[in-house]
């Protein structure tokens, strides 16, 4: 996400951004709305980038840490807001967060913010906002607990998974993420865009674990990155680009990504090799759709055989040739990428987990029979729970007795039963577990 404009005042832009970000926030804070669904209904509204990246970047900086502000809230307000002013809560998290952490200039941040009130047609209560603004700009925000808004029962099953890791995974997952890029090798080397990239005023790291990565300590709007229309990079986490070395597909192979949206690791396979004969399964045609759009942008045209289907329901999809490897990024409670989906947080509960497993069960058993004798099937997540993972992989091979489990090396994580285990922000990375199983010829 590119870093927001620190000039805007209390312009009619400044407040309508404020506003935005309110309305975002109240739909994921207080009726169960998807942050990236919200972001994506109010963001191609607002016509300058540098709004719109404010937008976004108090949205996330919120949901990062929404009880220290519940904490403020409550320290300086003499009862509760009632339910009918969440909109008016949201917006005092949007001021509180355009204070700290977002460190905006304080008279323009707290100008628009009460402007914003008077946008959202809360005049009457524009004068409480000042107020409380003006005292946490006077006073600071209260500490609070930086991780008190996470389900217990997630912070339990953390400890118990990852007793020596916990508080590293709970502050590494509140922490905004360097921005990575994957360089689109169809087009030119790494080396040579980070070139580009250096003659465009922007500065990228170097991560020789990935041969097609580039790292951006501070993110950049992916309309000032040179080629990036044409297709010359994407934006894909280390993590994510570290599947295709760990899947290994043959040259020329038949290739299954069985659950690919949205699209990336699909589209790192074709740029590493356009000789794949590549078939790409999801359940939502809609994301099939979008997925359409970035390989037009990747110029990666008819390449891939793009097809909606549920992709444990083989007698609807598959056509009987079996597949000389496939990839299964399995549906999970994406506990690895919190940092950049926080509002998992909100969503996230316990029952969800043990419908989850299940589905994974059903996947692997049921993709398993794609798989050619000895060929490959990697199993990922963006999970960091080993329910999931280990756990998960373990059961599989104890009811498959013609499934072996191959090593992966350090650049996956630390070993974790049959698989691979990254824990959120190791080498600045998102949380992911890798599973490399080969059928047996």
């Amino acid at each position: 996400m590119a870093r927001p404009d620190q000039t805007s005042g209390a312009s009619h832009s400044g407040a309508a951004s404020r506003a935005a970000a309110a309305r975002v926030l109240d739909a994921v804070l207080h009726h169960g709305r998807s942050l990236k669904a919200e972001l994506a209904l109010a963001l191609p509204r607002i016509a300058d980038p540098r709004d719109r990246a404010l937008v976004e970047a108090i949205c996330f900086a919120v949901l990062r840490q929404p009880a220290r502000f519940e904490s403020a809230l409550l320290a300086w307000v003499s009862r509760p807001l009632p339910k009918r002013d969440s909109e008016l809560k949201a917006l005092l998290f949007v001021g509180f967060a355009q204070l700290d952490p977002l460190g905006l200039p304080a008279h323009a941040a707290v100008a628009a913010t009460v402007e914003a009130a008077r946008t959202l047609g809360r005049r009457h209560q524009a004068g409480m906002v000042n107020a409380l603004l003006r005292r946490a700009q006077r006073e600071g925000l209260p500490a609070g607990e930086p991780h008190a808004h996470w389900p217990k029962w997630l912070r339990d099953q953390i400890n118990r998974d990852w007793p020596d890791d916990a508080e590293a995974i709970l502050d590494a997952s509140a922490a905004e993420p360097p921005m990575w890029l994957r360089v689109n090798r169809r087009q030119q080397s790494r080396d040579d865009y980070r070139a580009r990239m250096h003659e465009a005023g922007i500065e990228a790291q170097v991560d020789e674990r990935l041969p097609d990565a580039l790292r951006l300590d501070t993110p950049a709007a992916v309309a000032a990155l040179p080629g990036f229309a044409e297709g010359a990079a994407s934006v894909q986490d280390a993590s994510a680009q570290l599947v295709v070395e760990a899947l290994a597909a043959p040259p020329s192979g038949r290739v299954l990504d069985a659950c690919a949206a949205p699209g990336g690791k699909t589209a790192h396979l074709l740029e590493r090799d356009a000789s794949l004969r590549l078939v790409a399964l999801d359940i939502d045609a809609q994301r099939l759709d979008r997925m359409r759009s970035g390989f037009t942008r990747l110029r990666l045209g008819d390449r891939v055989q793009l097809l909606a289907a549920d992709a444990a329901d083989t007698q609807a999809w598959w056509d009987g040739t079996p597949f000389n490897a496939v990839l299964l990024d399995a549906p999970c409670s994406a506990t690895g990428i919190i940092r950049r989906q926080p509002d998992v947080l909100q969503h996230r509960r316990a029952s969800d987990l043990t419908a989850l497993v299940a589905t994974q069960a059903r996947l692997l058993d049921a993709l398993w029979a794609t798989v050619a004798p000895g060929a490959v099937l990697l199993y990922a997540t963006c999970s960091i729970l080993k329910a999931e993972n280990e756990a998960q992989v373990d059961a599989f091979l104890a009811r498959t007795p013609d499934a072996v489990a191959e090593p992966l090396d350090e650049r996956f994580g630390r070993p974790s039963g049959a698989g691979r285990q990254r824990l959120p922000g190791e080498l600045g990375c998102d949380g992911f577990f890798y599973a490399r199983l080969r059928r047996k010829g």
